[in-house]
């Protein structure tokens, strides 16, 4: 299954399922799209942008017109949120952008969204794209390699994740045999939360058990956190990192990510698919699903060529991103966190569905927010497109390439916005 893993907490981030295996078949692309190696990993040491003379700048008068200035604004507070923690700071600065122009840059960029929205001059969007260009300088993800190597392209492969609503209990009972597992206490993470490893008993460390060995071989039985009534459904929680889950008297109980077991998100609906098991219009979510429910069978051996397991713990209020702050439908995106900027804000100019079918141009704002774990280079962006079966719909048809920038507040500029009080004129 081509999921991409989610290495934070909604996915709690993150996450989470792409397209390709989610809802639709994925849309015709043209030939050099296809060439592209949108998840070819950077050389040590490169970030994902570069930053862009003013002759460069995209075209941002049309984002006036994506505003929905409510969950834009409340996702800038979540990443202020984040930025107001002291250890963000040790994350700064990327490029010359440090942890003051960051914070900066969010206050000026929800004051100028909050102004244009309640004093909007009828203009088709110039007087905002020229206040944007005025007070912000402007980064570019380099995107993928070059088929023909040696430069990037500047092209990003769109996906979208959602978190999934399932019937489950708090207890083994009736149809609901199928467990996610608590952090165990013999977990060890590093500072990243991706590597760990796993505390022997003579004091030693040892890589951590895959999934086949938690979910087949049973070595964490008796630290269930609660149960599903479908094993399919069980996996995908796992590799989306949250969920909302309904209990049987009627009550929603929210898991949410709590570390994972440090291996690299492998995906078996590309294996199924060599082996001649399903055919590429079957790698869906609604294919795969038919697929097993025809041959539960075959999941002992699919589902656990991804050894990467997250583990889980009650999370209210979320779903949370890997910032540990709340994450925003098609306000927040996950990327690569050890080639992006946590918690900028970020300008898409991409294609994305519409919820009453077809895919519309999207140039719009969202805020870097969660990490997609299995999203390792400057090629790939995810778009948390919400919660529950619609959002898995509109998940499952995003995976469009576009373009993604970067904001900053212009240097000379961030006195005036640390504190929240100007507005960019």
């Amino acid at each position: 299954m081509n999921m991409p893993k989610r290495g934070s907490y909604i996915i709690p981030l993150a996450a989470a399922l792409v397209v390709s295996i989610l809802g639709c078949k994925p849309p015709q692309k043209p030939p050099v799209a296809q060439q592209l190696d949108y998840a070819a990993e950077l050389p040590p040491g490169q970030l994902a942008l570069r930053k862009l003379s003013p002759g460069e700048y995209p075209d941002f008068s049309q984002a006036i017109l994506a505003f929905n200035v409510q969950d834009l604004g409340k996702s800038i507070d979540h990443s202020l949120s984040y930025l107001n923690a002291p250890s963000s700071r040790s994350f700064f600065p990327y490029l010359d952008i440090d942890h003051d122009r960051a914070v900066a840059s969010l206050h000026a960029l929800k004051q100028l969204i909050q102004s244009e929205s309640s004093g909007a001059t009828n203009d088709g969007g110039r007087h905002f794209d020229a206040t944007i260009k005025n007070a912000f300088e402007v980064y570019k993800s380099i995107g993928a390699p070059d088929p023909a190597g040696g430069r990037y392209t500047e092209r990003v492969l769109f996906t979208g994740y959602f978190t999934p609503i399932y019937n489950a209990s708090l207890t083994r009972q009736g149809p609901f045999q199928y467990p996610l597992y608590k952090r165990p206490s013999d977990l060890v993470l590093d500072s990243t939360g991706e590597h760990a490893s796993r505390r022997t008993p003579e004091a030693g460390m040892a890589p951590y058990y895959t999934r086949k060995q938690i979910e087949q071989d049973h070595v964490l039985d008796g630290q269930e956190l609660c149960w599903l009534a479908d094993r399919f459904d069980a996996y995908v929680i796992t590799v989306q990192g949250s969920a909302r889950l309904r209990l049987p008297d009627g009550r929603i109980y929210e898991v949410g990510y709590n570390g994972n077991n440090g291996y690299e998100y492998t995906s078996p609906g590309r294996r199924m698919l060599a082996d001649g098991l399903i055919t590429k219009d079957q790698l869906t979510l609604r294919g795969l699903r038919n697929y097993f429910a025809a041959h539960p069978d075959a999941m002992d051996k699919y589902l656990s060529l991804n050894d990467r397991y997250i583990f889980f713990t009650e999370r209210p209020g979320g779903p949370y991103g890997s910032l540990n702050v709340p994450v925003t439908a098609f306000a927040t995106i996950a990327t690569d966190k050890s080639v992006y900027p946590r918690a900028m804000p970020a300008f898409l100019a991409v294609p994305v569905p519409s919820p009453s079918g077809g895919v519309t141009p999207f140039r719009g704002f969202m805020l870097d927010q969660d990490t997609g774990g299995g999203i390792r280079a400057s090629g790939r962006c995810d778009i948390f497109m919400g919660i529950g079966q619609q959002a898995e719909q509109l998940a499952g048809q995003e995976l469009h390439p576009g373009e993604l920038y970067y904001l900053a507040v212009k240097p000379e500029l961030v006195p005036n916005y640390l504190h929240d009080t100007p507005r960019p004129e």
